[in-house]
């Protein structure tokens, strides 16, 4: 069985039930075609923490089966979210959930085109594609089971300090302290009945064709993080991403234009969008040398450490 060389690298980087996770993928595989009743086909590319591939159900249709990873950094309650969120969304902006067990990690969903990155699309226009279907999941009404805002600031800000020291202090503490200090200052303003769902991780890559819509060109969304939180906070991807292009050019300057453009198309605050977007992109920064890839990591940081001035 072909498992991505990326999924294999996190596994074997997380080590423990990762890495057993990785040893015993084959078997749970076939569990699952036993007991779903589907055969599973080609493996699909782009993910780091999941084993994705197409299969086919019992009565012909094309679905797609996840198995995530058991990885300390993700675990059983972050399935437990995108499972939440997937039921909440059912269909709307993101992907249709078909089945699933969390005992096994495993989900059945829909199976969707190529994705966003794939088409070649200018930057400005992949992120309007985004941007619209965020807009129609944060209508979606939420339940309170889901995790809010004011935990995940929390959690941004202890990984952001304790991963600088484990990693040798990486980029200046002006970085890290500005990066803290909008983490905490945004989750201590979150209103709970403000709130609303979010995406958590809306990128090109998590960005796919729809092939049932009836209008071309439509896509949806996978892989939801599921949050209770201010909309802004879904931005914050769209403001880590792209990084070649503001490695290319005046990153400050092309980073406030992103804020305020995101800001004017969604109607939403432009500070709020600069902070998460900032707090994003030195938490991934930090997650990307953790886990291997160093040059990612620094090219991240780099971008947040002219953003300082």
């Amino acid at each position: 069985m072909i498992v991505p060389e990326a999924v294999r690298a996190k596994a074997l980087a997380c080590g423990g039930a990762s890495r057993r996770w990785l040893a015993d993928l084959g078997d749970i595989v076939a569990e699952i075609e036993c007991d779903w009743g589907i055969a599973v086909g080609a493996t699909l590319e782009g993910g780091t923490s999941s084993f994705v591939a197409e299969v086919v159900n019992s009565d012909g249709t094309p679905a797609v089966l996840k198995l995530a990873m058991p990885t300390e950094l993700d675990g059983i309650e972050a399935l437990c979210n995108e499972v939440s969120a997937l039921l909440l969304a059912d269909g709307r902006s993101c992907v249709r959930l078909i089945n699933h067990d969390l005992d096994r990690g495993a989900l059945l969903m829909e199976r969707l085109g190529r994705q966003l990155f794939e088409l070649g699309k200018p930057v400005l226009e992949q992120m309007q594609i985004i941007c619209s279907l965020l807009s129609v999941l944060w209508a979606v009404p939420c339940d309170g089971e889901l995790p809010t805002l004011e935990s995940k600031g929390r959690w941004l800000s202890e990984f952001i300090a304790s991963s600088w020291e484990e990693l040798g202090q990486p980029c200046p503490g002006l970085v890290i302290g500005t990066a803290i200090g909008y983490a905490e200052r945004r989750a201590a303003a979150f209103d709970r009945e403000a709130g609303v769902l979010v995406h958590g991780d809306a990128h090109a890559w998590n960005t796919l064709e729809d092939l049932t819509a009836a209008r071309p060109g439509a896509f949806k969304l996978v892989d939801p993080d599921g949050l209770v939180a201010e909309p802004e906070y879904d931005l914050a991807i769209l403001m880590r991403e792209f990084t070649d292009e503001l490695l290319a050019g005046d990153a400050l300057r092309l980073g406030r234009e992103r804020a305020r453009f995101l800001a004017r198309h969604t109607g939403l605050d432009e500070q709020k969008i600069w902070e998460w977007g900032y707090v994003e992109r030195v938490s991934t920064g930090l997650l990307c040398m953790k886990v291997g890839r160093v040059d990612s990591g620094r090219d991240f940081l780099r971008i947040a450490e002219l953003w300082s001035a």
